[in-house]
């Protein structure tokens, strides 16, 4: 039988209100959740001031509370929810590359109902166990957090093998994410040099290990050494443009914010120095499983990213801290049905 909850809607104008929700019961194939955490990404923003007709939320965690037919997954289990309900057969897909499929049924939170409500509909092919002594607040940091900052050295490391300096333009969640993956995957004497013009963030970055870099200050950028590779958090395009002149030989930049663009003059800029600029989008569901076992063997570490949880109710004043930009990652948090 379709369950019936208050779940939140984003009317828009930074507006959010309960209102009656319904949820099926799960069709062939897939699994209903009780959604126990949510975490709060940059790009939610949008739809908090413009509206939307679905439940937000891509960061979800939760507990399978009815299975469909032809499932394998026991009510009982829980785990996160890989943000694309990808189709399992494109060209991309059974290349792995699940972050890229052809024929998505849908992005969870954006075309179908996500994680802010107290129950999601997901297809089994996009829910990822987790242990049960991991909270789902913990859970949620396998999604933007570790998964996209994760992908994008990644494709870095693919563009050049010898890299010895990072530099994270933006320091909110995305970029706390890329500095922590960076430092557990390379070592904790890895210089990652890290920007924001907020003062607040630049010291939880540097409570990580980072190197702040407070780009309020005209000269701060200038005083860098040459850097081998950088990932771009913001979507600006000065900031992507300020990027390349601070990379040397054969650098490397991966953008992972979306928002604005960038302009290049090949030769200088190209050419004759090798760089790479690439796109890196969200991350491939295979990549998560070993970073699963490095949030196990980092809990503390990567725990340190989430500063604030909230109680679903409290939804509204969530998001106003978050947007305020004195926060790590903010989790909305949601008892087990």
């Amino acid at each position: 039988m379709p369950r019936h909850a208050s779940a939140p809607r984003f009317v828009g104008e930074g507006k959010i209100v309960f209102a009656d929700r319904e949820y099926p019961d799960p069709g062939p194939g897939q699994l209903l959740l009780s959604v126990e955490a949510n975490a709060i990404c940059g790009t939610d923003r949008e739809q908090y001031y413009a509206g939307s007709e679905c439940v937000p939320g891509h960061e979800a965690a939760g507990t399978v509370i009815a299975t469909g037919e032809g499932t394998h997954t026991v009510a009982g289990a829980r785990g996160a929810v890989f943000l694309m309900d990808y189709c399992g057969s494109c060209r991309s897909c059974r290349a792995g590359h699940t972050n890229q499929c052809f024929a998505k049924r849908n992005d969870m939170g954006f075309t179908a109902d996500g994680g802010y409500g107290p129950f999601e509909l997901v297809h089994e092919s996009n829910f990822f166990p987790v242990p049960d002594d991991l909270s789902a607040p913990e859970a949620t940091l396998l999604l933007d957090v570790m998964g996209t900052g994760g992908h994008a050295l990644g494709r870095i490391a693919r563009i050049r093998e010898d890299v010895e300096s990072l530099f994270c333009a933006g320091a909110g969640p995305i970029g706390l994410g890329i500095l922590a993956m960076a430092k557990t995957r390379f070592g904790s004497d890895f210089p990652v040099y890290i920007s924001d013009v907020s003062p607040w963030r630049l010291r939880l970055a540097g409570s990580l290990g980072g190197i702040p870099v407070d780009v309020r200050e005209p000269d701060a950028l200038a005083e860098l050494p040459d850097i081998d590779a950088a990932v771009d958090s913001t979507g600006k395009t000065a900031v992507r443009e300020s990027i390349i002149g601070l990379l040397g030989k054969r650098g490397v930049l991966a953008c992972v914010g979306h928002g604005e663009g960038l302009s290049l003059t090949v030769s200088p800029d190209l050419i004759a120095t090798e760089r790479t600029v690439m796109g890196s989008e969200y991350f491939r569901y295979s990549e998560m499983e070993d970073n699963l076992a490095l949030l196990l063997a980092n809990r503390e570490y990567f725990g340190r990213i989430i500063t604030h949880q909230m109680p679903r109710g409290e939804i509204g004043e969530a998001f106003e801290l978050f947007l305020a930009g004195e926060t790590g990652k903010v989790v909305v948090v949601g008892d087990p049905a």
